[in-house]
């Protein structure tokens, strides 16, 4: 196997999506290419973003499905068809059922906007995350690249990296910046990290 193959699983903007082609575009991510983006929401500006970049997107809304398993079987066909071999979810805002994780254990990706264990779990996603930082009154946050399981935000830790809280920050500069100097720095290592172990094993 020369390369591993990438599925990104997005919701949104797709920004994360866009820090990891930028990353494989200048060589970043060399053991590994992005070979389909799946998104949940057929308005995504990540579908747009992997069209300009001509890369293979799929959308997959659950309630077309029947509901999580059926939504997650159709996701589990396409990886097969695409011959995927790492699953990154880059702001993708549905769990993953257990059913579905033990599946690809140690070729989940999720990138979370804080440093596991703080602020994380059940509900803690986006300007949430954010929020409650500041609220706490942290000094420093972060962004955690990590193995999914069943535990939402509870898989083995890859990289994190450390970003200070700054006098004046509201959530939305604070999630600017943590993903402009942790999220898209670690999450295109973490992945080439991974794609590389998957190489070398060769399945």
């Amino acid at each position: 196997m020369d390369k591993a193959r990438i599925a990104v699983l997005v919701s949104g903007g797709g920004t994360n999506l866009q820090a990891l082609l930028d990353a494989q575009a200048a060589g970043i991510i060399e053991s590994g290419e992005i070979a389909l983006v799946i998104s949940n929401n057929s308005g995504a500006y990540a579908l747009e973003r992997a069209n300009k970049a001509g890369v293979s997107s799929e959308t997959v809304i659950k309630a077309d499905c029947g509901g999580q398993e059926g939504f997650e079987k159709k996701i589990e066909k396409l990886l097969e068809i695409h011959k995927i071999d790492l699953i990154v979810l880059a702001g993708f805002m549905s769990i993953l059922s257990e059913s579905f994780t033990k599946n690809y254990p140690n070729r989940i990706l999720n990138v979370h906007p804080s440093l596991i264990p703080s602020f994380c779990g059940k509900g803690y996603y986006g300007l949430r995350v954010h929020r409650e930082a500041l609220a706490y009154g942290v000094k420093v946050t972060g962004a955690t690249v990590h193995f999914v399981n069943e535990i939402p935000d509870g898989g083995k830790i890859i990289l994190q990296k450390a970003v200070a809280i700054e006098d004046g920050d509201t959530p939305e500069i604070l999630q600017k910046r943590v993903m402009e100097q942790a999220e898209w720095k670690i999450l295109p290592a973490a992945v080439e990290m991974v794609c590389k172990t998957i190489v070398e094993k060769g399945n």
